[in-house]
């Protein structure tokens, strides 16, 4: 069985075999690593192209530079994703960049966590977020 995986440096789609733990995997475009969990920014431009063609749950992190929880949280965040590599893919779209992207999902405060399973949300989370809660919210989307 194969899944589709979005490149986190280089944004193409890769079809690899579906494991419980990878030691290696590169991009066959870029040929970086696709076990880098560094978490991607999103836009109005590869948004969609990520949430839709990704087969693990897109965990998106809306935020803002002014913010004080996102940046407790930014973290956090970053830390977690280290621990889901071909997992769940980490993302995080910056409000005051992206207000489009903010208001096609109804951001009213932030921080905000979707998650998107094939290209569906699936679970949405408002405030920030400590490593445990974070790590619950990430597992109960596998």
């Amino acid at each position: 069985m194969k899944i589709n995986v979005v490149c986190p440096h280089c944004q193409k789609v890769n079809s690899i075999p579906k494991k419980d733990s990878y030691t290696k995997a590169n991009c066959g475009s870029c040929k970086n690593s696709l076990l880098d969990a560094t978490p991607i920014e999103l836009n109005e431009s590869n948004f969609d192209h990520v949430v839709v063609n990704s087969e693990i749950p897109v965990i998106v992190d809306f935020w803002a530079p002014w913010c004080g929880p996102c940046k407790m949280m930014a973290p956090v965040f970053n830390e977690v994703a280290q621990k889901y590599p071909l997992k769940a893919l980490f993302t995080k779209v910056n409000t005051e960049e992206q207000q489009m992207l903010g208001a096609k999902y109804g951001i009213r405060s932030i921080p905000t966590l979707i998650v998107f399973k094939n290209g569906v949300e699936v679970k949405r989370v408002s405030g920030a977020l400590d490593p445990l809660r974070l790590s619950n919210l990430v597992n109960e989307c596998l």
